[in-house]
């Protein structure tokens, strides 16, 4: 294999050194490149559509979308130019813009079960309000959580035990994802406690291969709460308008009390929100919650056009079609060379794992000769596939996965 370093990264290089004497570890968080084969750039500089490109001006197809928030594309020119309008304005004020109507008033008309939106910057954001919100409308502090599930970085949720009191995730129970039975055994240890359910609308934790919901495990949780009186919360951050123009669970008739969004719905800007049923208005009016960029209206216009082109372009039936392509010929060239693999989620948010790589020796492989091909994936995390990506992008990919596929092969 050629080389992974020396002048295809120099500029990168440099970046890293002068970022571990001011930063801890150089990076920190999801986009830390630290665990991932060597040959990932750090740094980025921009990108166009479904291409991305480093410092070093090395040019990849894009198959992270920035760890999911961007759905249409990078730099979408709607998008672009609704930001360009607002920021000539103002962005972040002593008050919300009218954007902030607008774009409460779309949401709602958007997804069912909505009849307010607040909003906040991120999915951590998002997913505590929901939690906070659960345990003041209902005077309660159980919260069940599906094990090994990601809900943000809050200490309450946060993947990482340093810094994190037991206290913090004193009111946790933990359930087994589409196992009813052992939701229904966490709810009756919480017993007359139980303030929420949260769940995500397809099981996608780190690592392991993507669970699409049993139904009748979603309708179980719906029947749970309404026979409880706890709120069911749907975690949309990392799913959100990439399944359904609406709540992920609308398709299975399911819907929440609260969800929480992130990621795609501003297509890269920075933004929370969090909808909910009219019953639990007096709930959020009663606690406080805020931040100094939460009302901020670039995103919100960003938002708004996201919502529109998503309308007018199908992005959504976009990106199943083009997913469904890759899945299969991933399938194809796994099968001609004999590789077991599983392909797992929906196809708009693909996760490959090889049979018997539990220590993603293979993954990293594929992973690295995809990156030095110019596709960027993750070994370990599900991709995304964005509305800018055609046909053409894919047959580009399907060129460099299939040496990558061989180079498994060869290593296997």
């Amino acid at each position: 294999m050629e080389d992974v370093g020396g002048d295809r990264l120099a500029v990168d290089a440099g970046l890293r050194a002068r970022a571990a004497r001011v930063i801890p570890g150089g990076l920190y968080g999801h986009q830390n490149v630290a665990s991932l084969p060597r040959g990932y750039p750090q740094f980025m500089s921009h990108g166009l559509g479904s291409r991305v490109w480093d410092v070093d001006g090395n040019e990849y197809i894009d198959l992270m979308c920035s760890y999911g928030p961007v759905l249409l594309g990078h730099r979408h020119p709607r998008v672009d130019e609704a930001v360009a309008r607002q920021a000539a304005l103002a962005d972040c004020q002593n008050g919300p813009s009218p954007r902030m109507v607008e774009l409460a008033e779309a949401m709602t008309d958007s997804v069912d079960h909505a009849d307010w939106a607040i909003f906040s910057k991120n999915g951590t954001d998002a997913t505590t309000q929901c939690v906070t919100i659960a345990r003041a409308a209902t005077a309660k502090r159980k919260i069940l959580v599906a094990t090994g599930a990601y809900h943000g970085a809050a200490p309450w949720c946060t993947p990482g035990p340093s810094g994190v009191l037991p206290e913090d995730r004193a009111h946790l129970i933990q359930y087994r994802y589409n196992d009813l039975a052992s939701v229904e055994a966490a709810a009756s240890a919480a017993g007359d406690d139980l303030a929420g359910i949260v769940v995500s609308p397809i099981r996608h934790d780190i690592g392991v291969d993507l669970e699409l919901p049993d139904p009748v495990f979603a309708t179980g949780l719906r029947a749970l709460c309404d026979r409880t009186g706890a709120v069911l919360i749907l975690d949309d951050v990392r799913c959100g308008l990439r399944l359904h123009h609406g709540s992920s669970w609308e398709p299975i008739g399911v819907a929440p009390d609260l969800s929480a969004w992130s990621k795609a719905i501003a297509n890269g800007y920075a933004l929370g929100a969090v909808l909910g049923r009219a019953s639990l208005a007096d709930a959020v009016r009663s606690i406080y919650t805020t931040g100094s960029f939460w009302f901020a209206a670039v995103s919100m216009a960003a938002s708004l056009a996201t919502l529109q082109v998503l309308d007018e372009e199908d992005t959504v039936g976009r990106t199943v079609k083009i997913g469904t392509m890759l899945r299969e010929g991933l399938a194809e060239q796994a099968s001609a060379r004999g590789l077991e693999v599983s392909l797992s989620g929906p196809v708009q948010m693909p996760f490959l794992s090889f049979a018997g790589d539990d220590t993603f020796a293979l993954a990293n492989v594929f992973a690295q000769r995809s990156i030095l091909g110019g596709v960027y994936l993750h070994p370990r995390h599900n991709w995304f596939v964005s509305g800018a990506m055609d046909e053409d992008d894919l047959a580009r990919v399907l060129d460099v996965t299939e040496s990558a596929f061989d180079e498994v092969a060869a290593s296997s």
